[in-house]
């Protein structure tokens, strides 16, 4: 290998270990988050909402959580990475060792991925816990009020002048101080809720883009209506069998056991369950697209690398992380399969880049359409480049 490709691989291999890095990163923070005492919101002790009584055993640990949240959809990125169907994006055989290194960088992706969606999840949610000091269904049975202490605790109402019962008082009238009242006010939003919710959504969407479950989609064509073009549309897409549809549910509905065991352990009221799934799937399609392609169009496989010269960072005016961004009206190489070539057609017509079905470079007008919806062209002998 030549010294500058070296130099250019161990260049490319650092910015992705800072990647790494940086992810853990943005999790070793919200762990922090959790060694920092809340914001402690003033409370009623008449409040029923908060008189649930308080349950030291939970039917989900915070150690299973992360066994469900991160070890289970981890093991499974590995294993479809690395044994299921990974092959050459083109239909020509690629070398074994090109193969593998397919394989080691979707691994790597699938766990980026993975990463990034459950830091992100984990540091707003903890952060959040502790800026919002929102009291949880069982504060009181935490707090263990000293009655006493309600004239001295007391910050706010009208109590004085209709019923002392309606006074809000403070976390002082408190006989159990310590990190389980601390807790006690972390409750907006649900960390089990977003956690499971960033892990196992993920989990489902990586599932969706290995094994082709996706709704059928339509390309963005522009078609005059015809008998013709409703026939042309319908042999477009089918469904897929409605078996698979099985495996990106199960972590779904693992993920919804987990959030309710919140609702029915006293530990959550329902909005923050609500927010905290809301945050965990964001969370998850933030990390998935962010080094996949999309589900319906990407055929199941992630971004490629950055490239040497972009590793850290591209200048203004040029469009992506790779080099060969500008692609047209010049020969573009695929890593895979060899060259082949785009270009751009006059009168706003739209053109993909074909590679003829012996794997050789072409181009083709293949059943697209110029903006007056006219169909350009046909050719069952050629196919796109996936």
């Amino acid at each position: 290998m030549a010294p500058g490709t070296r130099r250019f691989s161990r260049r490319l291999i650092l910015s992705y270990v800072v990647d790494w890095v940086i992810i853990l990163a943005i999790a070793a923070v919200g762990a922090a988050f959790s060694a920092i005492t809340p914001n402690r919101r003033p409370f009623n002790i008449a409040n029923p909402d908060i008189s649930f009584p308080y349950v030291s055993k939970e039917k989900i640990s915070t150690s299973l959580l992360v066994v469900i949240g991160l070890v289970i959809p981890g093991v499974l990125v590995f294993i479809v990475s690395l044994f299921i169907g990974v092959g050459p994006t083109s239909g020509e055989p690629a070398s074994r060792t090109k193969l593998w290194k397919r394989k080691l960088w979707e691994w790597n992706a699938g766990w980026m991925g993975l990463g990034l969606s459950l830091a992100i999840a984990f540091l707003i949610t903890d952060g959040t816990k502790n800026l919002v000091g929102k009291p949880r269904p069982d504060l009181l049975g935490r707090c263990n009020p000293d009655l006493s202490r309600l004239l001295s605790s007391t910050v706010g109402g009208i109590g004085d002048q209709v019923d002392e019962g309606i006074n809000l008082v403070s976390w002082t009238i408190c006989r159990n101080p310590g990190s389980t009242l601390d807790d006690g006010f972390r409750s907006f939003p649900s960390g089990h809720s977003s956690f499971s919710f960033a892990g196992l959504t993920y989990l489902a969407l990586f599932l969706c883009a290995k094994l082709a479950i996706t709704i059928p989609v339509l390309n963005h064509l522009i078609l005059g209506h015809s008998d013709y073009n409703v026939r042309f549309l319908r042999k477009q897409a089918a469904a897929a069998p409605t078996y698979l549809i099985v495996f990106p549910l199960i972590p779904i509905c693992a993920a919804i056991y987990v959030s309710s065991t919140r609702y029915s352990d006293f530990k959550h009221h329902g909005f923050d369950i609500i927010s905290g799934a809301i945050l965990g799937i964001a969370s998850a399609w933030l990390g998935f697209r962010w080094y996949h392609l999309p589900i319906s169009r990407g055929g199941g496989w992630a971004w490629a690398p950055r490239t040497y010269d972009r590793a850290f960072g591209r200048g203004i005016g040029l469009l992506t992380y790779v080099s060969n961004d500008a692609g047209y009206n010049k020969q573009t190489r695929d890593l895979e399969s060899g060259p082949y070539r785009t270009r751009n057609t006059e009168g706003g017509d739209i053109v993909r880049p074909y590679r003829t079905s012996e794997g050789s470079e072409g181009i083709q007008l293949d059943d697209l359409t110029n903006t007056q919806g006219t169909v350009l062209g046909s050719n069952p002998g050629q196919r796109p480049i996936s």
